[in-house]
Order: C-alpha cells, then sequence, then structure tokens
C-alpha cells in the first residue's frame, strides 16, 4: 500500500499536478470595493467644428417709381499727363483689392478654427489605468482599507473619485514599505475603455478568494472562509484600478519608487466629473493572512522591484 501511494506521488509530482494543487491550496483572501456608474452617465459632450457660415442672399427689392432727379452737369477730375487713366479708376481699382484681401483672411481664418476645433476627435476619449504595489505586510493597512471600503459612496462619482484619494493618500504614508509594483494604462474610446476595466476588474477578482466585496452599493460577506497563516508571510498587494475621461498625467516606466509615487498622484488627479469607473482590490483582507515572496512573484509576474 505504501508503494502504491510513493508510486501516486511521484506521477502527481512528474504531471505538474501536484504544484496547481498546492497553488490553489495557498490561495489568499481578498476584498475589492468600487463601482462603474460615470460609464452610465451622460458622457462629456464632444466639441465639433462649426458648419461653414453661410450669409443670407438679398432678396430683390420691388420696382419703385420716383421722380428722376435732377441731373447736374459732369464734373471732370483733371489728370496728369502719362497716369494711364482717370484718379476715380485707380481709387476703384484699390478699393476692391482691399476688400479682396479682406475677404481671403477671413476665409482662411475660418478654415484654420474648424480644422483647429477639428483635431478634438482623434484626442482619446478615456483611458484605463492600474497600479499594483506590494508592501510589507501591515494588519493596520488591512483595517484601513477594510473600514474606507465600508464607508465608500460606491453609487456616485464622487465617491468613487474620493475613495481613489484616500487610498492613494494611505498608501503614500505607508511608502517606505513598498518593495513591488506595476503600472499600466490604455487609452481610446468609452466603449472600448469600459470593457477593458470590466476585463481587469474581473482579472483581479480572479486572483484570490473574496471575503469581502462592495460594488455599487451592494456588500458581500462570505462567511465559509477559513484564515490561513503562512510562516514565510511579509507582503500585502494593493490594486488601484481606475477608468478616466481624456487622458491621466503620464508615469515614468519602469516603475521604480519615484515612479510609483508618480503613479499614486496621477490616479488622485481624477475629479467627480473625469471619474467614468474605480476599484481597489486588496490581499489578503483576512487579518493575520500574508503572501510569502514565492505567492507573490508567482501570482502576479509583472511585479517589479521597487
Amino acid at each position: 500500500m505504501r508503494r502504491i501511494w510513493t508510486w501516486l506521488l511521484v506521477l502527481l509530482t512528474v504531471f505538474g499536478v501536484l504544484p496547481l494543487l498546492s497553488q490553489a491550496d495557498a490561495q489568499r483572501s481578498g476584498g475589492g470595493v468600487g463601482g462603474r456608474g460615470g460609464f452610465r452617465s451622460s458622457p462629456t459632450p464632444r466639441v465639433n467644428p462649426s458648419p461653414t457660415p453661410t450669409f443670407p442672399i438679398p432678396s430683390p427689392r420691388p420696382d419703385y417709381s420716383y421722380p428722376s432727379p435732377r441731373v447736374y452737369p459732369p464734373v471732370y477730375i483733371p489728370t496728369t499727363p502719362g497716369s494711364g487713366g482717370s484718379g476715380v479708376g485707380v481709387a476703384s481699382v484699390m478699393v476692391v483689392l482691399v476688400m479682396g484681401v479682406i475677404a481671403l483672411s477671413i476665409i482662411q481664418g475660418l478654415r484654420r478654427a474648424g480644422s483647429g476645433l477639428g483635431t478634438y476627435d482623434n484626442l482619446p476619449e478615456a483611458e484605463v489605468a492600474r497600479l499594483r504595489l506590494a508592501l510589507l505586510y501591515s494588519p493596520s493597512l488591512q483595517r484601513t482599507l477594510r473600514r474606507l471600503a465600508e464607508q465608500a459612496d460606491t453609487n456616485s462619482t464622487q465617491g468613487l473619485a474620493d475613495l481613489i484619494d484616500e487610498v492613494c493618500v494611505v498608501l503614500l504614508r505607508e511608502q517606505a514599505a513598498w518593495r513591488f509594483g506595476s503600472y499600466e494604462s490604455w487609452r481610446g474610446s468609452l466603449q472600448q475603455a469600459e470593457g477593458r476595466f470590466d476585463r481587469l476588474m474581473t482579472e483581479d477578482r480572479s486572483k484570490f478568494v473574496e471575503t469581502f466585496r462592495k460594488f455599487e452599493g451592494k456588500v458581500e460577506r462570505p462567511g465559509d472562509y477559513t484564515p490561513r497563516a503562512e510562516p514565510d508571510g511579509r507582503y500585502l498587494l494593493v490594486s488601484i484600478l481606475v477608468a478616466a475621461h481624456g487622458s491621466l498625467p503620464q508615469v515614468p516606466l519602469p516603475l521604480r519608487e519615484a515612479g510609483a509615487k508618480t503613479a499614486l498622484m496621477a490616479l488622485s488627479a481624477t475629479t467627480p466629473v473625469t471619474t467614468l469607473a474605480a476599484y481597489v482590490s486588496w490581499t489578503p483582507e483576512a487579518e493575520g493572512e500574508s503572501l510569502s515572496e514565492q505567492e507573490l512573484l508567482s501570482g502576479w509576474p509583472e511585479l517589479e522591484l521597487l
């Protein structure tokens, strides 16, 4: 019987089943909070070039009969010999030339204004960005994130913008505990941004067992999870996902510590007007749990040392 178990263990190890079981068994708790109500609100009105101005055509005036004016003898203006024409003719030509130059300038100005406004069509309508930070484990940070999630108003863009601001402030205060991080962003249309936000949020949620979630006012607290302590656990991972109108400030890559600070400042620059969606997740969520370095780097291989 012992030989059977030995051979079974060897087969599981050879075919890679045992590592998969170990990884699934080592999955930790996690929490999340956010909403995407900004996508359902009316979008910011787009600026389109104004149409080419049209001028009314004067209608013909009715023919009224008036008494003939008194005819005066013609007045002749002497001209100097060799001038090539009368003074009145030269003045008329100058007036026509000046009016032509003015009309040409007006037309060119309208064209430049129209082409300048049209450049707004080439600007991205939205940007989706995600920052991940791995910090040294702190029970107080876990409790703070849970408290912010419970108090957040996830039904309005005002509440989502306030949530991002508060989380960024908390993480900036923990700068001494930063160890790993990653940042990614994408720009495109509103429809594409909504799909990208949903995909990244789903990816974050799939990395752990959700023991707390508050999304657009609905709170979920599954009660069938048993916390598991990790002797080598040292880390807590926080992910901030934001979708906003227009463009966010640029973040230098590779990230490094200064870049992580810039990323937090860029995400906190969103306002209730520009915020489309936001989601903050963290793992582990259950107090007492933490991630080992092996779990951290195997679960999130895109992380880089800060």
